[in-house]
């Protein structure tokens, strides 16, 4: 390694302690990937994966108002959609017609407490609560075949229990640890569900009741790189408390027209690269870094300079609801930049070995469909 930097050295073989790990926000760009790349290559080899999906968004309901989103609504708002259960069978089956694994549940946060339209239109579909909508929707899920992984916002510790026998993970993107990025003025300042308080506990009960979990951090809304260190440092801490985060998404803040922050500034690559160099450098080596191909097409070689093993979720079928004007890359582009960088692209499921492997992780319920979708991808 060219790096001569002793905090380098030590991060490229083993995670540091917290405060080696702030030293690491000064360091150039260049040398903190090629740590990255040497702990990334000595982990997890030269197979990048991603999950095949089915993208579902439940709803775009959602009581939060962050400044930088496009993609929540309130009812009577052009382009406010909740899927009907009619629509939700319709694309599972596409979906695993067309070799997806995964389906991915996604919607705004808790919409029954802030809409009364939400709410009657899950009674006349025979469902009290959303976690209620989620269970049926992630069962019929099971039944055509696909892994269910749910990213609703904020649940409670009942909830997750009450979904855990349907899904084999679910999410919450932490986002930032930064009380700051609340305060008036700041992105999450309308958005009483993104105060940091309320995600780390949700993260830490699912740790209790040991749910396979996706985290992660979301860059360019303002936060300092001290905050970002701060925010990977906190995920560690919840993973090694708990051992249930199986990936970390390192997402780049886009621009979207017609939202408070549509004229903002978007992250540089070089920012995204150092931001991914030192999740890989901080977290421990079970957890997966992972971050958005569609949100990086002209970076894909910097993505794998910089030490993801991972490239999330792609789907053959459904758009990236969020971040709608950017499509997911086709897989045979996608995997000509993995092979022009010397790794092998292939299909995962939306759960970790390590957390197939060990006992307690996965619902017994679930064993026999991840079993055999395991088995469908280990076959050529």
């Amino acid at each position: 390694m060219s790096a001569t930097s002793p905090i380098l050295e030590r991060a490229s073989i083993e995670p540091l302690d917290d405060d080696a790990a702030h030293q690491l926000g000064g360091l150039p760009t260049d040398a903190l990937c090629e740590a990255a790349r040497a702990r990334r290559d000595r982990t997890w080899g030269a197979t990048l994966t991603y999950s095949p999906k089915v993208f579902l968004p439940i709803t775009n309901l959602c009581r939060n108002r962050c400044d930088y989103c496009s993609f929540r609504r309130s009812p009577g708002d052009p382009g406010e959609w909740t899927m009907s259960p009619d629509e939700i069978r319709s694309w599972l089956h596409r979906a695993r017609d067309q070799g997806c694994v995964e389906a991915l549940f996604c919607l705004g946060d808790t919409p029954e407490t802030g809409f009364r339209e939400y709410r009657e239109l899950l009674r006349s579909w025979g469902h009290e609560r959303t976690v209620d909508y989620l269970r049926w929707a992630a069962e019929e899920a099971l039944a055509v075949g696909l892994l269910p992984h749910t990213n609703a916002g904020i649940l409670s510790r009942d909830d997750m229990s009450f979904l855990r026998p349907v899904n084999v993970s679910l999410g919450l993107m932490l986002e930032n640890v930064s009380e700051r990025l609340c305060e008036k003025g700041m992105p999450h300042h309308r958005a009483p569900d993104k105060r940091p308080a309320k995600r780390i506990q949700m993260t830490r009960e699912a740790g209790e009741l040991r749910i396979p979990f996706t985290s992660g951090l979301l860059i360019g809304i303002g936060e300092t790189v001290g905050e970002r260190l701060d925010t990977i440092l906190e995920i560690r801490r919840l993973h090694r408390a708990y051992g249930h985060i199986g990936e970390v998404i390192v997402q780049n803040f886009r621009s979207h027209p017609d939202t408070p922050m549509g004229l903002a500034s978007e992250p540089s690559s070089e920012a995204l690269a150092a931001t991914v160099a030192l999740a890989r450098l901080i977290l421990d080596d079970d957890v997966s870094v992972q971050a958005p191909p569609n949100l990086n097409p002209a970076s894909i070689a910097t993505l794998l300079g910089a030490g993801i093993n991972d490239f999330g979720g792609i789907s053959p079928v459904s758009p990236d609801y969020i971040n709608p004007q950017h499509p997911w890359p086709y897989l045979d582009r996608l995997r000509e930049a993995c092979d022009a960088a010397g790794f092998r692209l292939q299909p995962r499921l939306p759960v970790y070995p390590a957390h197939l492997e060990t006992p307690g992780f996965i619902d017994a319920t679930l064993r026999p469909r991840v079993d055999q979708l395991h088995l469908e991808l280990a076959t050529p």
